[in-house]
C-alpha cells in the first residue's frame, strides 16, 4: 500500500485562522487525495501584544514571524494566511504559492448584541489607520478608538459596552458564521478595503514543487491581490499607514481604486483601468499619481 505524502500546514492559532486553514486543507484534499494534511498551531507575537496598536510593536510582521521560522525550519510545508496581513516585502526563500478565490472584501459595521439603533455618541472600535482616516471623512462626528485582539475578542468588548460600534472586515465574520453581527456594508466607493482584504494566501519555501498548489489558485484573486500590493508597495506602506486598494476583474480588464494619505491626513482616492496583465504596473503609475497631486494640491 502506497503512504500517502504528508503535508503539514501552520497556522496561527486564533479561531479565525484556523477556520482560513482548513478551508485550505479541505480544497487541497478534495483535489489531492494523495496528499495527508496535518495542522500545526503557533500563537504570534502579533497575538500575544495586545495592549498596543500594530504600528506601536512593529506592523502586521509580527503575524508571520514565527510561522515564517517555522517554514524555514522544515517544522510546517506550507502556511496559511490573510493576505491582508502578509507584509509588502516577502523573502525570496518563501514566495506566496497560490491566492484563493477572495471572500467579501468589504468592511462591515457592527452593533453591540441585541441593538438595532447605532449610538454614535460612543467611540466607533478600529485599530486600522486606514479605516480611521475613512471614518472621518464619513462620520465627522464620531471618536474613533482603537481596538485590538481577534475578533471574538473585540466583539466581547463591543457587547461590554466599551464601543457603540466596531468596524471588522466582513469576509472574517462569514467565515466565523457571523454574519448576523452585521448591522450595515461600506461599499468600497465609502470605505476602500485594505489590500487583500478577503483572500487567503498560501505560502511554501522556494525549494518545493509548487505545483501541488495549483489547484487552490484563482486567477481573478492573484491579479487583484498583486495589483493592490503593488499599489502599497509603491508608498512604501504598511499596517501603521494609511493606505488601501482594491482591484475588479472583469474578464482581462481590471480596474484598481487606491488611497494615498499625505502628511496633513488629507485623502487622495483615485483609480486606473487595463489590461489584467498590466495591473501592477497599473497601480504603480497610480500611486505615483496620487503622491504627485497630493504633493502639488493647487494642480
Amino acid at each position: 500500500m502506497k503512504h500517502k505524502r504528508v503535508l503539514r500546514v501552520g497556522s496561527r492559532d486564533s479561531a479565525l485562522a484556523v477556520i482560513q486553514s482548513r478551508l485550505v486543507m479541505d480544497a487541497l484534499r478534495a483535489a489531492r487525495p494523495d496528499l495527508e494534511l496535518e495542522l500545526v498551531t503557533m500563537k504570534t507575537t502579533g497575538d500575544r501584544i495586545l495592549d498596543r496598536t500594530l504600528d506601536q510593536v512593529g506592523g502586521k510582521g509580527l503575524f508571520v514571524k514565527e510561522l515564517d521560522a517555522a517554514l524555514r525550519e522544515g517544522r510546517v510545508d506550507l502556511t496559511v494566511h490573510s493576505c491582508k496581513d502578509l507584509p509588502m516585502d516577502l523573502p525570496e526563500d518563501l514566495p506566496v504559492a497560490a491566492f484563493l478565490r477572495r471572500e467579501d472584501p468589504r468592511d462591515a459595521l457592527v452593533l453591540p448584541e441585541g441593538v438595532s439603533e447605532w449610538d454614535v455618541r460612543q467611540p466607533i472600535g478600529s485599530a486600522s489607520p486606514r479605516r480611521r482616516v475613512q471614518l472621518r471623512d464619513l462620520f465627522p462626528e464620531l471618536e474613533v478608538r482603537p481596538v485590538r485582539g481577534n475578533v471574538q475578542t473585540r466583539l466581547r468588548k463591543l457587547d461590554g459596552g466599551e464601543y457603540g460600534a466596531l468596524v471588522l472586515a466582513a469576509a472574517g465574520l462569514r467565515r466565523l458564521g457571523l454574519e448576523n453581527r452585521v448591522s450595515r456594508y461600506f461599499e468600497p466607493e465609502e470605505l476602500l478595503p485594505a489590500a487583500g482584504q478577503g483572500i487567503l494566501a498560501v505560502q511554501c519555501r522556494a525549494d518545493m514543487d509548487r505545483s501541488i498548489f495549483d489547484c487552490l489558485q484563482d486567477r481573478e484573486s492573484a491579479f487583484c491581490a498583486l495589483a493592490e500590493r503593488a499599489f502599497v508597495r509603491a508608498l512604501d506602506g504598511g499596517c501603521s499607514s494609511p493606505i488601501a486598494a482594491y482591484a475588479r476583474v472583469e474578464g482581462d480588464v481590471i480596474t484598481i481604486a487606491g488611497m494615498y494619505v499625505d502628511g496633513s491626513d488629507r485623502v487622495w482616492k483615485g483609480s486606473a483601468s487595463g489590461t489584467v496583465v498590466e495591473g501592477e504596473t497599473l497601480a504603480q503609475a497610480l500611486a505615483k499619481k496620487l503622491k504627485e497631486d497630493a504633493s502639488c494640491p493647487e494642480k
